[in-house]
């Protein structure tokens, strides 16, 4: 997707979204994950195992978000939700808490959505969430985020994500998350 100023697409000039091949482009993206996120050299190694792992998910999808010169600047990955799989088995019973456990069934998770932080705030981020997900046929998405007043959560909320559990723990994250969900396709606003 060619992206431009105006018609939701981002209000950068030249910044252009579509698919890539994330798995080739893995280092380039936990660069910009580990400066958006604050992630250091140790938990860059941890995920870049666990990335190249979801990425062999058959159904998996990965959009970049690419300048003129072709560096990486964001990007989302997601897949459907399989409830045997680690994030579902930790937030299972918080949901089930809540009476959302039904959320893990036919969902598409956004694994993992990141813009590098010199070029935020100017739809990309929206356009990259919005265009993987208008792409799935599961009729929800499902996403974690740090459980904090965030730009980030902001941008999901605009977008229709609620709260569907809060305080969530996950092992060795130092934050507690909450997780969100949202009907397909997204809110435009």
């Amino acid at each position: 997707m060619a992206a431009a100023s105006g018609g939701g697409g981002p209000r950068t000039t030249g910044i252009r979204v579509g698919p890539i091949d994330l798995a080739a482009r893995v280092d380039e993206a936990l660069a910009v994950q580990a400066v958006a996120f604050g992630l250091g050299a140790e938990e860059i190694e941890v995920r870049r195992h666990i990335v190249l792992r979801h990425l062999d998910h058959p159904h998996a999808r990965a959009l970049g978000a690419l300048t003129p010169d072709g560096r990486l600047v964001g990007f989302v990955y997601g897949m459907p939700n399989d409830r045997g799989h680690w994030w579902s088995t930790v937030v299972e019973p918080y949901l089930r808490a809540t009476g959302s456990a039904h959320w893990l069934d036919d969902s598409f998770v956004i694994t993992e959505l990141h813009v590098h932080p010199d070029v935020q705030n100017r739809g990309i981020g929206r356009t990259l969430i919005t265009t993987v997900t208008d792409a799935v046929a599961q009729p929800r998405s499902i996403l974690s985020a740090i459980d904090t007043d965030s730009p980030a959560r902001g941008l999901y909320r605009s977008l229709g994500y609620q709260d569907l559990a809060r305080q969530v723990v996950f092992p060795s994250a130092p934050k507690p998350y909450a997780v969100m969900g949202a009907p397909l396709p997204l809110r435009r606003t």
